[in-house]
């Protein structure tokens, strides 16, 4: 096999591995799934165009010249999407240096290790922007049917900002490993995609918050302080913007500087990409070697599962981009809560659904992570304890985590008002206990690297689970405004989690 051979050999290898995980993920390894996920796909695809022409349909006529608030909101919702695709990219990048198990096979090809790294890199480039293309296809499609064909120039805005971010996502893995070392990376890497993602929204919010005492993010873009700092009207800042718009000069001036940079990082980078991949997969050592053997604690067996679990929970390096986004959409309604001590403000209102949310949401998936990614399930079964402790010991676990993460922002609520300090606490337990009690319904054996897949074990108890969170915030937010309807509310939820006992292989 020549070189040549080799090198396109790999390429289709690395797609055909793209195509696997994303297709094991959505289908959770069942080939029976597959008809039916494609199916679900686009029908998801066709209705989220009805949403999006609500929200974007009136700005397809937008024409040449613009004015700065207007180029300051496209601008803005670029730079949302290269966020992002940005932190999509760090976690590839991540996987790719510590979840990857074919080094040997890489090692062993005729072709020289720089150019196949240089084909690795390009593959997580390519998949990034295919995943950013089909999210985006709803609102391009409906600009285009609305605004005409120049808005297929957001496609190429969108294969730009790809490269650049895949580029960057390169970069910083590789800077946090040369600094950091590759034991502390694969963590370290987590939290800056998680930041990532949600920090420019969180910016903008906590802007908001101080400057108007709301939560809306096109206030603040919109405003003339906005307009004031923003550059002149002629700066390449503006180029993305009228990019999307079908400016042939600006999007092949994005597409040149995205391919330039991408380019760089390869040739850079593609050399020592081996070593890097290398040195991360020699940490598998336990990061105590060499010091003492510590001594059992006293307890109770209860207490050693609980301080098990909590170890499992501290050390999961994947859990911490899960979790951390939603933790961190909290700090807004944090900020919202602590301007309202000084203005009695009422919309202080909103914190308690986000929380409600927040708190149902984090739960399942700790919850998952305990009940159901149980990496020694046989170790544990042996243990002696009946099987009910064990469970009990889980759930234990799950609640004490929400209630340590949750209890500060209800006790600085007190302060601001106590009943809805009150209703919070109430429906935060609630709907904590409804996500934990859906995973146990639904309990299958998993490993806890399948996390990401947790999703696709059951669609059933995925929405059954999204619908008890949002039911419960709706309820909680409806108590605080109009408690009659609250009832409502309430009654419905819980005849969800009731449908769903019912049809779960718990009640079987």
């Amino acid at each position: 096999m020549t070189s040549s051979t080799a090198l396109a050999w790999f390429a289709r290898h690395e797609i055909r591995l793209a195509w696997r995980e994303w297709m094991a993920m959505m289908t959770a390894g069942r080939r029976f799934r597959k008809r039916s996920t494609a199916i679900g796909l686009m029908v998801c695809v066709a209705i989220m165009h009805l949403p999006v022409y609500a929200v974007i349909g009136r700005f397809a006529d937008l024409q040449e010249p613009l004015d700065k608030p207007t180029l300051i909101v496209i601008t803005a919702c670029v730079f949302l999407a290269w966020l992002l695709m940005l932190s999509q990219a760090i976690e590839s990048v991540t996987r790719a240096f510590y979840a990857r198990a074919d080094l040997d096979l890489i090692m062993s090809s005729p072709t020289a290790l720089s150019n196949v790294f240089s084909v690795r890199i390009a593959a997580i480039a390519l998949t990034v922007i295919a995943m950013a293309l089909v999210l985006s296809m709803p609102f391009v499609n409906i600009l285009v049917l609305c605004g005409g064909v120049r808005w297929f120039a957001a496609y190429g805005v969108v294969v730009a900002i790809g490269f650049t971010a895949t580029a960057l996502a390169i970069a910083v893995t590789v800077a946090l490993f040369r600094s950091i070392g590759p034991g502390r990376t694969r963590l370290a890497a987590q939290i800056v995609a998680a930041v990532t993602g949600a920090g420019f929204v969180i910016a903008l919010q906590i802007a908001a918050i101080l400057s108007t005492g709301t939560l809306s993010r096109f206030a603040v873009l919109t405003s003339d302080a906005a307009a004031a700092f923003a550059p002149d009207l002629d700066s390449p800042t503006w180029w993305p913007a009228r990019a999307m718009l079908g400016d042939g000069e600006a999007l092949l001036a994005l597409l040149a500087a995205g391919l330039i940079l991408f380019g760089a990082a390869m040739a850079i980078y593609s050399p020592r990409f081996a070593d890097y991949v290398i040195r991360a997969s020699a940490i598998a050592a336990p990061a105590h070697r060499g010091r003492g053997a510590k001594p059992f604690r006293a307890g109770s067996r209860q207490q050693a599962l609980r301080r098990k679990e909590f170890v499992l929970l501290r050390r999961d390096p994947w859990l911490v981009s899960q979790t951390l986004m939603q933790l961190l959409y909290l700090v807004p309604p944090a900020l919202m809560l602590w301007q309202s001590f000084s203005d009695n403000s009422t919309g202080i209102l909103v914190i308690t659904p986000v929380i409600v949310m927040a708190a149902g949401q984090l739960a399942g998936g700790l919850a998952w992570l305990a009940i159901c990614g149980e990496d020694a399930a046989d170790l544990v079964a042996t243990a002696p304890l009946p099987a009910l402790l064990v469970t009990r010991a889980k759930i234990e676990v799950v609640l004490i985590g929400i209630g340590t993460i949750f209890a500060p922002l209800i006790i600085a609520l007190v302060f601001a008002s106590p009943l809805q300090a009150a209703v919070t606490a109430v429906a935060t337990a609630i709907a904590a206990a409804s996500a934990t009690a859906i995973q146990l319904w639904f309990r299958v054996r998993a490993r806890r690297s399948q996390f990401r897949r947790r999703q696709t074990a059951s669609r059933l108890a995925t929405f059954a689970e999204a619908f008890s969170s949002i039911g419960w915030a709706a309820t909680a937010a409806l108590a605080l405004a109009l408690p009659l309807f609250a009832i409502v509310t309430g009654l419905l939820t819980a005849g969800v989690l009731a449908a769903t006992w019912t049809i779960s292989p718990a009640h079987e």
